[in-house]
C-alpha cells in the first residue's frame, strides 16, 4: 500500500526542550491510523509540524509524494488537501450549522470582489451547487433538522459532527484528527465513530487521529502508532500494541487498556 504522508526523521526542538527526536511516520493510503502516547509525547507537536503551524527543526515530511515541510504555510497545506481538526471544535457560533458548512471550502468564486458584479451567473451557480452538497452532507450525519440552528447551540457531540461535515466540504485526501472524543457523550460516541468509518470505507478519506481514549483508538484504528519522549516506539495493530510490553511499561500501565 502507497504512504499519503512520510516523516523522515523530523525533529522539533524549542529551545532546550526537544518535543519531538527523530521520529520516522508512515501513513498509509486509506487507512485509519492512530497516533498514541503519554502527555508530553509529541503528539500535538507532529500535528503542528506537519500543518505548518511550526518549522521543522531537521528531517523532512512529505505529502503525497510531495515534500511539504521545510518551507510550507499553514494555508499552503490546506490547499494540497490535508485538513486539520482541533480538539476543541472552531465552529462559527453566531451562525447557522448549514452557513458553517456553505463557508467552509477555499477560494469561492463569491469571495473575489468583482465576481458577483461582472459573473454573477458563477457566483450564483457555485452556491446552488455548495448548498445542495451541504445539506447532503447534513443528511449523511443525522443532521439534517438542525440545519438552520446557530452552531453554538449544538451539544458537544453534534459539534464533532459538525467538524466531520467542514472537512467533507472540503474533500480531502488527509484528516489529522484531533480527540474525536473529546466532550463527546459516551451515548453519542459511537455515531461519531461510525461516521468516521463511513468517510474512510465510502468516501477514501485517509485519517490520522490522536486519542487519549484507548477504548476509541483500539475500535477505530489500524495500525496504531505509539510515540514516547518524541520518537516512535512502535506500530501495529490494536492487539498487538495492546500486548506489547513495552508499550504497557511506557504507557498503558500493566493491567493494559480496560
Amino acid at each position: 500500500m502507497d504512504s499519503i504522508l512520510t516523516l523522515d526523521d523530523v525533529s522539533k526542538h524549542f529551545g532546550g526542550i526537544r518535543a519531538v527526536e527523530h521520529c520516522d511516520i508512515e501513513v498509509e493510503t486509506n487507512t485509519i491510523t492512530g497516533l498514541i502516547g503519554p502527555n508530553g509525547a509529541g503528539k500535538t507537536t507532529i500535528f503542528n509540524v506537519i500543518t505548518g503551524f511550526h518549522p521543522l527543526t531537521d528531517g523532512e515530511i512529505f505529502f503525497k509524494g510531495e515534500k511539504i515541510q521545510p518551507g510550507s504555510d499553514p494555508h499552503e497545506v490546506f490547499h494540497k488537501g490535508l485538513y486539520r481538526s482541533f480538539q476543541i471544535t472552531r465552529e462559527l457560533a453566531k451562525i447557522t450549522v448549514l452557513e458553517n458548512l456553505l463557508i467552509a471550502p477555499a477560494r469561492q468564486a463569491g469571495e473575489r470582489p468583482w465576481n458577483p458584479l461582472f459573473q454573477a451567473w458563477k457566483v450564483r451557480n457555485q452556491e446552488e451547487r455548495s448548498v445542495q452538497k451541504a445539506l447532503e452532507i447534513l443528511d449523511f450525519l443525522e443532521m439534517k433538522d438542525k440545519a438552520d440552528e446557530f452552531a453554538g447551540n449544538l451539544p458537544g457531540g453534534e459539534r464533532k459532527l459538525l467538524d466531520l461535515g467542514r472537512m467533507m466540504m472540503v474533500e480531502p485526501d488527509l484528516v489529522l484528527l484531533d480527540e474525536p472524543g473529546a466532550g463527546v457523550p459516551p451515548a453519542i460516541q459511537k455515531d461519531v465513530n461510525d461516521k468516521i468509518r463511513q468517510l474512510n470505507n465510502e468516501e477514501g478519506i485517509t485519517l490520522l487521529i490522536v486519542e487519549h481514549d484507548m477504548h476509541i483508538i483500539m475500535d477505530l484504528c489500524d495500525p496504531i502508532i505509539v510515540l514516547v519522549n518524541g520518537s516512535k516506539l512502535t506500530e501495529g495493530s490494536a492487539e498487538e500494541v495492546q500486548n506489547d510490553q513495552q508499550v504497557v511499561d511506557a504507557y498503558l500501565g500493566k493491567g493494559g487498556v480496560q
